[in-house]
């Protein structure tokens, strides 16, 4: 099976908590390649949280009227809540769903969510197959490395997940004991693509286009899904779409940004961008809460990023913020790392 049939441009942002939100989309979709579809995500819906709400009216489902694409990860595992869930979204309008079984923090462990259904196959197996009884949609599934790297066990977790009726996985080769940090093992990406039916995203230190393109080359997988990069290189979309022959972005002239100096500005373009995207949706205090959120994970790739990120806290609303952001970009000697230690 193809993932063309899915994205002309297998490269994606990654669902994340605090960050994946409409704001982000709208921004990340000024960098997109002219002609280029892929696939985007909501940030994690709980399916119990969904029982009680109508998607479209929570900040984490707002969505921009030219979002008719979006493919929600839920955290889940009982039935009626996975089908209600899907009842809510699919009527809301949606292209797919992914199962979050790769999230290891305490709050998805609570309620046997996230990494924890890969302590059981065959109830991770079952969750697939709850969810693909109550929807024709794809549905996908993020998932992390086995622990100690357990190549037999990932297969044959992947390989339930596929007679669960899986319709790609995507893998971020990182124990859960690991979070982010250290070396992500693409090696398990490759592992993975050459042993199942079904397409494989890889997931996992993408700092640069190149490392997206590398890691396609390196393990053949069919797509790249990119994480807090994007809240600071979010052209790492357009650096790819020029690599690979497709038109510039909707607006934007001109080769991608090349140096530091260059990446530099455009970070401050985009976070401006972006803040003015977050205000369109969010009343004060919540746009206020996510611009402060994006800094922090974002400002490490900058030289003087902790200085920026402290006079945007200090901001009193949305506009003195935006008047932050541009007039510390006014200043030079401004660059961009080509990497970072993930610190948020």
């Amino acid at each position: 099976m193809s993932f063309s049939k899915y994205a002309n441009f297998p490269f994606m942002m990654a669902p994340m908590v605090g960050l994946s939100h409409v704001g982000m989309r709208q921004m990340l979709r000024r960098y997109l390649p002219k002609g280029a579809q892929t696939i985007w995500p909501t940030e994690m819906l709980n399916s119990r949280r969904l029982l009680h709400q109508t998607p479209g009216e929570t900040n984490e489902t707002f969505r921009a009227e030219n979002e008719t694409d979006l493919h929600p990860q839920i955290l889940g595992n009982e039935e009626r809540f996975i089908a209600n869930s899907l009842e809510r979204l699919e009527a809301w309008g949606i292209k797919g769903i992914d199962i979050n079984m790769g999230c290891p923090v305490s709050k998805a462990l609570r309620h046997n969510y996230g990494v924890s259904l890969m302590g059981d196959i065959e109830y991770a197996r079952e969750v697939v197959r709850m969810t693909t009884r109550h929807t024709n949609l794809p549905v996908s599934v993020k998932l992390r490395a086995a622990d100690q790297g357990n190549k037999d066990f990932l297969l044959e977790f992947v390989n339930a997940l596929v007679e669960g009726g899986a319709s790609w996985v995507c893998l971020h080769p990182r124990e859960a004991k690991q979070k982010r940090k250290g070396e992500a093992d693409w090696e398990q990406i490759k592992f993975l693509k050459d042993n199942v039916d079904i397409p494989v995203i890889g997931n996992g230190d993408i700092h640069t286009y190149q490392d997206a393109l590398r890691m396609m080359s390196e393990t053949g997988c069919d797509g790249v899904m990119i994480g807090r990069a994007l809240t600071a290189k979010p052209w790492i979309l357009w650096q790819i779409g020029h690599a690979l022959g497709f038109e510039n972005p909707e607006g934007l002239i001109g080769p991608p940004p090349q140096t530091p100096e260059e990446e530099a500005q455009e970070y401050g373009r985009a976070l401006f961008h972006f803040a003015e995207e977050t205000q369109k949706y969010f009343d004060e205090k919540q746009a206020m809460k996510r611009i402060k959120f994006f800094v922090i994970v974002g400002h490490v790739w900058l030289n003087f990023g902790h200085s920026l990120m402290s006079k945007v806290h200090k901001a009193k609303n949305v506009e003195a913020m935006k008047e932050t952001i541009l007039n510390f970009f006014t200043a030079s000697g401004l660059k961009m790392a080509e990497r970072t230690e993930l610190r948020y």
